[in-house]
């Protein structure tokens, strides 16, 4: 076979393998914001 035929043959299966390659996912972290305002909490009758 010719040299650009084997070029392209290798070409093509580096393309191939690349498609199917598994894509790295990103990691990302929510973080909940603290609340302004606390509410009141019952401790009691007389505290």
């Amino acid at each position: 076979m010719s040299k650009s035929i084997k070029l392209l043959a290798v070409l093509g299966l580096a393309a191939g393998v690349a498609a199917c390659a598994k894509p790295a996912e990103e990691e990302f972290v929510v973080v909940d914001p603290e609340p302004i305002t606390y509410e009141p909490v019952y401790t009691g009758k007389y505290k």
